[in-house]
């Protein structure tokens, strides 16, 4: 397998990548968060159609329901309510940082062919397990394999190993490159990687 090379120059200003990669990873935090716990407001508690007693002559303070957020039981005022965040990342800023990422964990690269994992007859996860043991991997690592296209067996033989994860190369996910101790990819998914993220993409 030939050297690993990146499309990626001017590699100088370090610093100023660690930079993207990072506010690119917040962002991609972000909007990855779910926002489900929801309150309820004065209208949507059950109950409180009655006006609790009359405006005037009591020598209470007015009310008109007992749903009122000033009420035990009532609603909540600006309470949360589910939703959606949405953060923008330019295009290029998160090629360039997924690039980046890339290129700093070149270190932890391993290749294989092409046709290593496409004609799988039989779907064992130990088939798996088998190569990364003649791969000298330990058990706890996180490895992330990049496909060059989708391959649904492989997928079906590490859906049951927590620290493997797969991907295809136009589905590269910066968190994923990140935490992976271990990065396996082929030549083809090395090409589309540079021609995708590269300078000449830009």
């Amino acid at each position: 397998m030939e050297e690993t090379k990146f499309d990626f120059q001017n590699f100088e200003k370090k610093k100023k990548a660690i930079g993207l990669i990072h506010k690119v990873y917040l962002i991609q935090l972000k909007n990855s968060r779910k926002y489900l716990s929801s309150t309820k407001t004065k209208s949507e508690v059950r109950g409180g159609g009655k006006k609790p007693w009359r405006q005037k002559g009591t020598g209470q303070a007015r009310a008109g329901s007992n749903r009122s957020p000033l009420w035990v039981g009532g609603g909540v005022i600006f309470g949360p309510k589910p939703r959606v965040v949405n953060k923008k990342i330019n295009k290029k800023e998160r090629k360039l940082a997924i690039l980046s990422a890339l290129y700093l964990k070149r270190q932890s690269f391993s290749f294989f062919e092409d046709n290593l994992f496409e004609n799988i007859e039989e779907i064992k996860t130990k088939k798996i397990l088998d190569y990364l043991s003649n791969m000298k991997e330990e058990k706890n690592k996180k490895i992330l394999f990049i496909l060059s296209k989708p391959n649904k067996n492989f997928w079906l033989m590490t859906r049951n190993i927590g620290n493997i994860e797969t991907t295809t190369a136009n589905c590269l996910n910066l968190r994923s490159i990140l935490k992976a101790n271990s990065i396996y990819l082929s030549k083809n998914s090395l090409n589309f990687i540079n021609k995708k993220y590269g300078k000449s993409s830009s």
